[in-house]
């Protein structure tokens, strides 16, 4: 397999390839680009993409999602197993917000719905090449605090030290983290660190994927073995041969699948279903979860052998709270990011945004803060963030205004009377309706705001019969 080529050094020549079966869209795309000094290559499918990264130094795709062949998901796959330090942008003229968000999830680094704005385009595009080096995926000769962007709280300056001496390595890791930790950014930073780093990257997340598909899913199949396998199919686990496979809430996977996984990290072979013959796989395996694995095992759901091989190291991501003094540097890197995303001057944020931030509870981590701060950048009046701007979710047993602040007519509506209820379903109801709200009804990330499986969520909406409104809403 060719990996990847050098990418163009500098952002204000950066070549981008642009990938459309519509040659008009491909022609307002090369003209716009062209118009802000970038290079540019022009693809009409994903298989001819795939051909031209092969040839061609690339700095950044952007791909249409539909399109006949592999398609812009089948071409998104290829870029991170081959070019993984080329940032991917999709375009999608069907898809709703959690159907992109569901790409960002896949590798994407960013999205667009059709028709798209010509600056905020470009703006996506410039914060991109213009933090490339920031980014994990170019972290060569740069130490572990840098890449996650420093901090000054001792936990955090323990963890880098720790993964420095972790990441050289071929070890397995088993990273344990609350929901909104940044586990799967920790993966990436371990892969790019290591020897495997021009390798594949390739994340499996078992808690999403159906049991009866994940086998298929990890290990692949033959033609015929069970309804609808018309062809051969290469497994997960064989993509990532050479580099790095991560076994993402792998508390979730069946007492089934354990089995199979345990004999995998014993005899490093891999067989396909319905196929006897042994395929050996070299990879590095790092698994995550928020799930509490001991006391999984303690019930006899988890299987203490497959632990114990999965925890060679043990990398326990601290939540937010816990390393508070971080919050400013995070808030002001946050806010450069997304005020380049949205075409705006630098926003930055006031005292009094800071003090609100820092009183935070932060239930959700880093990812709370990081889209509170990108709504925040949307509801901003000017350049400087101020506490108005900032929506966040009121703790428990918190008093009323305490590091909360809602936009002005949202508290006009909150001023509202409304009847306490004592019923814990009813409380329920109403938290899981919170939670999808405040994810655009994307089930699985109100899932992690609530701290319960996907499974789980699926069955209370079931129960609580939550309408879900739109299309492709089970990412």
């Amino acid at each position: 397999m060719e990996h990847a080529k050098p990418t163009a050094s500098s952002a204000q020549h950066a070549t981008i390839l642009m990938v459309d079966d519509d040659r008009n869209i491909l022609q307002v795309l090369e003209a716009r680009l062209a118009s802000a000094k970038y290079k540019t290559l022009t693809a009409s499918s994903a298989e001819e993409a795939v051909e031209l990264l092969a040839r061609h130094p690339v700095d950044l795709v952007l791909s249409d999602v539909k399109m006949p062949g592999m398609g812009g998901v089948g071409l998104l796959r290829e870029v991170l197993a081959q070019w993984p330090t080329v940032p991917v942008i999709l375009l999608t003229a069907y898809g709703s917000i959690p159907d992109a968000v569901s790409t960002i999830r896949s590798g994407a680094a960013d999205y667009l719905t059709k028709p798209f704005d010509g600056q905020q385009l470009l703006g996506k595009i410039a914060a991109l090449l213009g933090s490339r080096d920031q980014k994990p995926g170019s972290c060569k000769g740069k130490g572990v605090s840098e890449v996650l962007w420093g901090g000054k709280s001792p936990v955090m300056r323990d963890f880098y030290a720790l993964m420095e001496r972790v990441a050289p390595t071929d070890v397995a890791v088993l990273i344990l983290g609350e929901s909104g930790t940044g586990k799967e950014l920790i993966a990436r930073i371990l892969h790019d660190m290591s020897p495997r780093a021009k390798g594949p990257f390739v994340i499996v997340d078992c808690g999403s994927t159906q049991p009866t598909l994940l086998e298929s899913e990890l290990f692949g199949h033959v033609k015929g073995s069970f309804t609808h396998a018309v062809r051969d199919k290469k497994g997960l686990m064989e993509d990532a041969d050479g580099g790095t496979l991560v076994l993402d809430e792998i508390g979730n996977i069946s007492p089934e699948m354990q089995t199979r996984l345990l004999r995998f990290l014993q005899e490093r072979t891999i067989r396909r279903v319905g196929d006897n013959r042994a395929i050996p796989v070299n990879c590095r395996v790092i698994a995550a979860t928020n799930a509490d694995l001991p006391a999984l095992v303690k019930r006899g759901e988890f299987r203490e052998d497959l632990y114990f091989r999965l925890k060679v190291v043990t990398l326990k991501v601290p939540p937010l709270r816990d390393r508070k003094e971080d919050i400013p540097l995070l808030t002001e890197r946050f806010l450069e990011t997304f005020s380049q995303a949205q075409g705006r001057p630098r926003i930055s944020a006031s005292a009094e945004t800071l003090r609100l931030l820092m009183a935070h509870d932060w239930a959700g981590n880093v990812r709370e803060l990081k889209h509170a701060l990108e709504g925040g950048v949307v509801f901003c009046r000017g350049q400087v963030l101020e506490p108005r701007d900032i929506q966040l979710e009121q703790a428990p047993g918190q008093a009323p205004g305490q590091a909360v602040a809602v936009p002005a007519p949202v508290q006009a509506e909150a001023a509202a009377p409304q009847a306490e209820s004592l019923s814990l379903d009813d409380n329920e109801h109403q938290a899981i309706i919170r939670a999808l709200e405040r994810t655009a009804w994307v089930k699985k990330t109100a899932a992690d705001l609530l701290g319960i499986s996907r499974r789980a969520i699926h069955y209370k909406i079931k129960k609580y019969n939550i309408h879900i409104p739109g299309k492709g809403q089970d990412e």
